[in-house]
């Protein structure tokens, strides 16, 4: 082979590299959205203005939360004084808060949590991680720090109860891009155990990933059984901890009442969510 075949060959191959590290860290900008840390880093953040919903800031709001033992979860108690709190403990039996085994990530505590108070359920109630914040740890926490107390401060609980389901998360990507709805952690058969109706939709999209609020109206549009067989689900699949919880991370959206495909615009859901318009 000729010495400048081998270098077109080579030249092909660096740019087809190239090509493939500019997408990646496209994809990591965009989803940890890094221009906007950058600037709430430097303090150059501009809060946006909004005025209260009709239905004004509601008082009786809960934070629901799975950690382990080892994890520190007093940045609730210490950040958000005016939220009571619920956050299981998913590997430690012996805990006052605990799940019946630790199995589908934080999905087995958020339906623990609704079964346990299905009949005195707060007006909002937050699901959300144990993490704090963190550039790494918690990207997929829509603030500029990535902040779930700063998230919380600015939630719109009026807005919550108007339309009973919110997504933390506003950011589209992963989840509701276009190339991203043809979901494969929800197959057919799981959609038929876990739904009864019509056959699984040929799209299902939400933002990831799985920190979301809810209104208590919204959780009573099912029967408390309809929980019972989502958790009991999880306890009887094959699929282990992170695989069982992922398919619940892409249907929540699904079970508190929205259709397959929840993206609302992302302007319109950061000023509807939190206030920044």
């Amino acid at each position: 082979m000729r010495t400048s075949h081998r270098l077109l060959i080579v030249a092909f191959l660096v740019l087809a590299f190239l090509l493939a590290v500019k997408i990646r860290l496209y994809a990591v900008w965009d989803q940890n959205n890094v221009a906007a840390y950058i600037s709430a880093s430097l303090g150059f953040t501009v809060e946006g203005h909004f005025e209260q919903p009709p239905l004004g800031m509601v008082d009786d709001k809960v934070i629901v939360m799975a950690k382990m033992e080892h994890e520190n979860t007093n940045w609730v108690a210490e950040n958000l004084p005016d939220w009571h709190y619920a956050i299981y403990t998913v590997n430690n039996p012996n805990a006052t808060l605990h799940t019946p085994i630790n199995k589908g990530h934080e999905s087995m505590a958020y339906l623990t949590y609704v079964i346990d108070n299905y009949d005195a359920l707060p007006a909002v109630m937050a699901f959300i991680h144990s993490h704090h914040a963190g550039f790494w740890s918690a990207w997929h926490t829509d603030t500029p720090l990535h902040d779930n107390a700063d998230a919380l401060h600015k939630l719109r609980t009026g807005f919550v109860r108007r339309n009973g389901y919110v997504n933390l998360r506003c950011n589209w990507n992963p989840g509701c891009e276009l190339d991203q709805r043809n979901n494969s952690h929800v197959t057919a058969e799981i959609w038929a155990e876990l739904f009864d109706g019509p056959e699984k939709p040929e799209e299902l999209g939400a933002a990831c990933c799985a920190q979301f609020a809810v209104s208590r109206e919204q959780v009573r549009q099912r029967p408390k059984e309809d929980y019972l067989r989502y958790r009991q689900w999880i306890l009887d699949t094959e699929l282990k901890d992170r695989s069982s919880g992922r398919v619940f991370e892409y249907l929540w959206h699904v079970i508190f009442g929205k259709d397959a495909v929840y993206c609302p615009n992302e302007y319109n859901c950061y000023c509807d969510v939190y206030g920044q318009c």
